[in-house]
């Protein structure tokens, strides 16, 4: 017992490298603000626009969603760090992670959106038409009200995963809070930063899934 708590829970070492990893979070919280404030903007965006059903539109936009859907977020990063530069495109490590896990986010809101607006009935659209709306205002005041019901709570959830996804950032050397653990690990040759780091994802992810959860509670259609 002795060994476990010297080797993992050594307060000696976090108390070291605490500064550390507190600005790891820091830069966590950071990140996953600007990504999931990108990507829900971008994926709405691309649901609603696909709304207007102009094919070469659509099936690009389709193309989107299936490939940032089944390349891994990871992939994605190393793909925009390492093989842009090549192009002449370079982008710092936190720049990457931004576009990269945004695109992805982006991509699973855009087919949540998409499906929002195919669940509300079609008497709805034509309802609203018939009483002198345009497209647009049907769109805004009808379809997606009803929409909204039904997203927010997937939206919610998909945000929260990609958000965790943000500790896939030290790969392209963002300070966040697993490059922070890592690093003073190979500093202090004891895994107690790690413990450490895994501490501090709870701090910050746990009121993000009871979050999560009173979003899809406070929004479950009545039965």
């Amino acid at each position: 017992m002795n060994g476990l708590i010297e080797t993992f829970f050594n307060l000696q070492v976090m108390q070291q490298y605490l500064p550390k990893v507190i600005e790891g979070m820091g830069i966590t919280v950071l990140l996953a603000t600007a990504v999931v404030l990108t990507g829900l903007a971008l994926g709405f965006a691309l649901g609603v626009l696909r709304s207007l059903r102009i094919r070469p539109v659509n099936l690009l936009i389709v193309l989107f969603a299936d490939v940032f859907r089944a390349v891994p977020p990871l992939v994605i990063l190393i793909i925009i760090y390492f093989a842009f530069p090549t192009i002449g495109l370079r982008f710092s490590g936190f720049a990457s992670a931004w576009i990269g896990l945004s695109l992805v986010l982006a991509a699973f809101a855009e087919e949540i959106v998409w499906a929002g607006i195919l669940s509300v009935p079609r008497g709805q659209w034509e309802a609203a038409r018939a009483s002198g709306l345009s497209f647009a205002q049907s769109l805004r005041y009808v379809v997606l009200p009803q929409a909204a019901r039904l997203t927010i709570a997937p939206l919610t959830s998909r945000a929260i995963v990609i958000t965790k996804n943000t500790a896939l950032a030290s790969v392209v050397a963002v300070g966040e809070i697993l490059y922070q653990a890592q690093a003073a690990y190979s500093f202090s040759y004891n895994p107690s930063p790690l413990t450490l780091g895994a501490i501090a994802y709870l701090i910050l992810f746990i009121p993000l899934v009871w979050l999560g959860r009173w979003v899809e509670t406070r929004l479950a259609w009545k039965r």
